[in-house]
């Protein structure tokens, strides 16, 4: 007698719930508790380290590039002393490069194929920027210094993030602004507090220059490399000191919209916005230890997410093992009744894809519990002097939850039709006989 395809359903969810009722009799109960408890810790765990090293990667990357920039442009002679020779403000690409959206670009892949894409996004913004190292002092304290000059374009969004007290520099048309932004350590060296004076001296052309400045506001990144090195002033103070033209800059920085597309950028404006007497240098170029030891936190995420996916299915296929064992019995009546082994199977897969979905339910729920406390609080702390960040940054990537939680139920199906293939070996007679 043929059975439909709608009552076959109907049979395997019928026999599917009256198992489920029935859990409690026996020690299986207990084994399907610590398979969901060890499922939600695998997807918590994924959920947390991704969120985590995500954070990581883009505070870190913002403290450098609010500094630095994403692109810098140069004089051709750039040399290691903070002393590069002055270039003019008056360029074609400034600030003509602020209105440049997404491009076009080819890019070519390992095979030597040549394929089109389009940037992720434009350049945000272009700033000049002048340097000049110097000897800050007060009172009987020195420290070095390298002072770097910013004018009216500067972005100060990112240092009012780390701002601890104080206000932007004051820049009006008539004379250069006396305040400088010192970091929290500069200022823990020399004692200073805001609006304390401070006297910057520099060596220009085998003379000493003077310079009084007065802390209009004091900023923590973190970056102790960076911290202890710079403070910013009025770029014309740079310039005085330097002899320069008033329109000379050390050079500009340039800002995207979005990361991915730093080489496609760097590659537009050096051959359609360049002049041949100009150098320009990625982030990456300047600094390719950082971006090397953040790519490596990739790595790690990838070994974690292979880990808890192989902890998480070795568990699903004990509790298939152990689902059907105990239901011996029970396999061999429903094939001496006429059932096929296909029919079987999707019995205890749908019992085991149950046990999984309410472990990947939990996970979620408790990977965003705990990242959201964490996020709002920052009850989890940092050394700063290590890691370079106070407390554990936290920064969601909903995609990442469809993937993750996709890829759990792909891999899943697959690798437990491997141990449902044991019912084809059950024998009836054999089964009842067990009974």
């Amino acid at each position: 007698m043929y059975l439909g395809a709608d009552f076959i359903m109907s049979l395997i969810h019928f026999i599917s719930r009256r198992l489920r009722s029935t859990e409690g009799d026996s020690f299986t109960r207990t084994i399907i508790y610590f398979a969901i408890g060890t499922i939600a810790l695998c997807v918590t765990v994924i959920l947390l380290a991704h969120a985590l090293i995500l954070g990581f990667k883009t505070e870190i990357k913002a403290k450098v590039f609010g500094f630095w920039g994403h692109i810098q442009i140069t004089s051709f002679n750039l040399n290691n002393t903070f002393e590069s020779p002055p270039i003019l403000e008056n360029q074609t690409f400034y600030p003509a490069l602020d209105s440049v959206g997404q491009i076009d670009y080819e890019d070519e892949l390992e095979s030597g194929q040549v394929v089109k894409r389009t940037t992720y996004g434009g350049i945000r913004h272009i700033q000049a920027y002048a340097l000049k190292p110097g000897i800050l002092t007060r009172k009987d304290n020195l420290e070095g210094i390298i002072l770097k000059g910013v004018g009216t374009d500067f972005d100060w969004d990112f240092l009012e993030e780390y701002m601890l007290e104080g206000e932007p520099i004051r820049l009006t048309d008539t004379v250069p602004s006396r305040d400088i932004w010192v970091s929290a350590t500069t200022a823990s060296r020399l004692r200073l507090k805001l609006h304390d004076d401070l006297i910057v001296y520099f060596i220009q052309e085998n003379r000493q220059v003077e310079r009084r400045f007065q802390v209009a506001g004091i900023y923590k990144t973190g970056l102790e490399e960076y911290d202890k090195k710079f403070a910013l002033v009025d770029i014309r103070q740079i310039r005085a000191v330097n002899d320069w033209p008033v329109n000379a800059v050390t050079g500009f920085e340039v800002f995207v919209d979005d990361l991915r597309d730093l080489d496609p950028f760097t590659a537009h404006i050096y051959y359609d916005w360049l002049p041949d007497d100009l150098y320009i240098e990625s982030i990456r170029q300047k600094f390719p230890a950082i971006f090397d030891w953040v790519d490596l936190q990739d790595i790690n995420e990838q070994v974690l997410i292979i880990l808890m996916l192989i902890v998480a299915m070795i568990n699903l296929i004990t509790v298939l093992l152990i689902l059907i064992l105990e239901r011996f019995t029970m396999v061999g009546i429903l094939k001496a009744l006429g059932a096929h082994d296909q029919m079987i199977r999707s019995i205890f897969i749908r019992m085991t894809l149950r046990i999984l979905l309410w472990g990947m339910g939990i996970g979620n729920v408790m990977a965003l519990i705990i990242g959201s406390v964490q996020a709002r609080y920052g009850w989890m702390k940092l050394d700063e002097s290590e890691y370079y960040l106070s407390v554990v940054p936290i920064r969601w990537d909903p995609w990442f939850f469809l993937l993750l939680n996709g890829m759990f139920l792909i891999v899943a199906f697959l690798t437990l039709w491997i141990p449902s293939m044991y019912i084809k070996r059950i024998q009836p007679v054999k089964a009842i006989r067990f009974k």
